[in-house]
């Protein structure tokens, strides 16, 4: 009885584990197909897009695609847009938000209390509720079309989740280091650039790669509030029609869904350890 045991015990754990192998397999195929799928798209020659049988994989891979929205499309200026926007986003909204976070997670009062409250509550606010008074607002103010209007509304997005998540980490820090650190003569300035923000690069890691994807992925801003300047996002509906054409340029539009796609999945394979460590650190309390 004892040996049957063990072997059937060998084969629920056998059964499991294979469960678990097809369970991560189908689950990566169902991801990783369509972004194969896209690049596949953007290297296929037009005419051969819609023939059957279906090719996994062109017969005359070609770059044509790339070099048309580069030659055509300004697609090295949307890049250059998209760097500069998205770039100034990620620095001055962490270096805005980690400050603001530390602010509401030591000091306790009833003002920032209500501060913090109003700020989380923007987040349910849909943008279609303040695009009119905002676009009227930022042609007012002379921002409207403007690097920096882009900016400032493309920080305004991050901040609410940005100070939710970096509160909770600070919140986690034992105050009793600033206090050693205090005694030992250091200043507040310094207590929070040499003790709590080397704590919070797990945390910090993560925000920044999420809110690199959603800036990065952000199309109604850009489309709303600008109209020279042109973004990745808002280009991929902008493409041209190529000779005689008349439905969607499915080619282009693969290739600049890759291109789009490309930075962020070398951004997160980059950072992915300091995803999960800022995730595992926000589920262990202190």
């Amino acid at each position: 009885m004892k040996v049957n045991s063990d072997t059937k015990y060998k084969l629920y754990r056998g059964c499991v584990t294979a469960g678990k192998w097809i369970l991560c397999a189908v689950t990566a195929f169902l991801i990783l197909f369509p972004v194969y799928w896209i690049f596949i798209s953007s290297i296929t020659p037009p005419g051969e897009l819609f023939k059957t049988p279906i090719d996994y994989f062109p017969d005359h891979p070609t770059l044509d695609s790339y070099v048309f929205l580069m030659e055509h499309v300004g697609l090295l200026s949307k890049i250059g847009n998209t760097v500069i926007i998205v770039g100034a986003t990620l620095i001055i909204g962490t270096v805005l938000c980690a400050m603001a976070s530390y602010a509401f997670a030591r000091f306790r009062s009833r003002g920032i209390s209500l501060a913090f409250a109003f700020i989380i509550a923007t987040m349910l606010i849909p943008e279609v509720v303040t695009a009119r008074p905002l676009y009227e607002f930022m042609q007012k103010v002379k921002l409207f079309d403007t690097y920096q209007g882009l900016i400032i509304l493309y920080i305004s997005s991050v901040i609410p989740f940005t100070v939710l998540i970096l509160k909770n980490f600070v919140g986690e820090i034992p105050v009793s280091l600033e206090e050693a650190a205090a005694i030992d003569g250091a200043s507040f300035p310094q207590r929070l650039f040499y003790v709590v923000l080397p704590l919070l690069k797990p945390a910090i890691a993560t925000v920044c790669i999420i809110n690199f994807i959603t800036c990065l992925n952000n199309f109604f801003t850009p489309l709303y509030y600008s109209n020279g300047i042109q973004v990745l996002s808002v280009a991929i509906v902008q493409l041209p029609l190529r000779d005689n054409m008349y439905g969607v340029p499915w080619d282009l539009v693969s290739a600049m869904g890759w291109i789009i796609l490309l930075p962020i999945i070398i951004f997160v394979a980059i950072f992915e350890k300091q995803i999960m460590d800022g995730i595992m650190a926000g589920g262990v309390k202190a």
